[in-house]
């Protein structure tokens, strides 16, 4: 992903031809860091796009997430990263057409409201405002801008959402861990301490996740992950150590096996449920849709493949579903978003 954005940049300022044109601004606000990408306004068909995507500069910041970070650090860290990346880009505000903001946390007309009401105090009236949730900026990423099937997000939270076709939504978890977000790689690291400390107090049967996961951390006792745990409770922290979960499970755990087959339960379920209130499958449940793999726990870097393991859950129930690994960011998705409901406005107003 790195790699392709960074191509991306470089083609942009190679070319030249974006200097001085209109922009659109994409952020992806997550639990773990915060992304900003500046684009072109794009003389395209969202048919024609180009390959790859003019990207003119990107900007990276730590959580927006209110409900992770809080109100003040959450606001901060949108100002300066859309700051950032408008000084990167050469650009001001007085060049930017729209900005699309999918942060995580953002649950309620409530919570769009408050980040409306923060970035109206630096954001120009004549620049359009969207602000949704991350998972529309993810769906966005592995449909290029279109809004159409699911999208299935795990990494430090989880999230499973869906647009159909006539434009009804759903969404599925995506509550914090609080309140069960279990296939989170947060939740697959709580129940992995959770489990250390049954086995340690004879609750639970011993488990090879205590030596790898103490190693991980240079802790010598059980006794001192109680400590270790309260004294940032950050979720990024505790998801951190998903890879050893994975490592434990590879190498035979049954505790940290079942764990992950727990979680690839619980993503499955959260995409079935928006499948069935949407229909994207149709009436007679042949119809196919995408369902885009998003986050870190689902990426395919081991022999324990989760999102794989997903995936083949989910063609359980619906055969013609496909899975789509996202070419672009979901920063970049949003900004397709922003590109999208500009020219849809543009075109309503134009017809009226």
């Amino acid at each position: 992903m790195k790699n392709r954005h960074t191509n991306g940049e470089d083609v942009a300022r190679q070319n030249g031809d974006y200097d001085g044109c209109d922009i659109v601004l994409g952020v992806d606000g997550g639990t773990t860091s915060t992304v900003c990408v500046c684009m072109p306004l794009l003389p395209f068909s969202d048919h024609n796009l180009p390959n790859p995507l003019p990207v003119l500069a990107r900007a990276v910041a730590g959580s927006s997430n209110h409900n992770s970070v809080g109100e003040s650090a959450s606001k901060d860290t949108l100002e300066n990263v859309l700051s950032e990346a408008l000084s990167k880009s050469n650009s001001n505000w007085s060049a930017v057409r729209a900005v699309c903001l999918g942060v995580s946390g953002v649950n309620h007309p409530t919570d769009q409201e408050r980040v409306l009401h923060w970035l109206r105090d630096i954001i120009p009236s004549h620049v359009k405002l969207y602000v949704h949730n991350d998972a529309l900026a993810a769906l966005a990423s592995g449909t290029m801008g279109k809004l159409h099937g699911c999208v299935l997000i795990a990494g430090t939270g989880c999230i499973s959402y869906g647009f159909s076709k006539d434009g009804r939504e759903a969404r599925a978890a995506g509550a914090g861990p609080v309140l069960g977000d279990w296939g989170s790689g947060y939740g697959i690291a709580a129940q992995a301490l959770t489990a250390i400390v049954r086995a340690h107090d004879g609750r639970g049967p011993q488990t090879t996740l205590t030596d790898s996961i103490l190693k991980a951390l240079s802790l010598s006792s059980p006794d001192e992950l109680i400590g270790w745990t309260y004294a940032d409770q950050s979720w990024a922290r505790i998801a951190a150590l998903v890879p050893e979960v994975v490592s434990c499970a590879e190498a035979g755990d049954q505790i940290a096996n079942k764990i992950l087959v727990d979680a690839v339960q619980e993503l499955a379920l959260s995409v079935k449920a928006v499948v069935q209130r949407l229909c994207l499958c149709g009436a007679d449940g042949n119809c196919a849709f995408p369902v885009v793999m998003v986050g870190g726990v689902l990426e395919a870097n081991t022999s324990w493949d989760i999102g794989k393991e997903v995936i083949n859950c989910i063609h359980k129930h619906y055969p013609s579903a496909y899975p789509v690994r996202p070419k672009v960011e979901p920063a970049v998705g949003a900004a397709l978003l922003a590109w999208n409901f500009l020219m849809k406005e543009s075109e309503a107003h134009h017809n009226s």
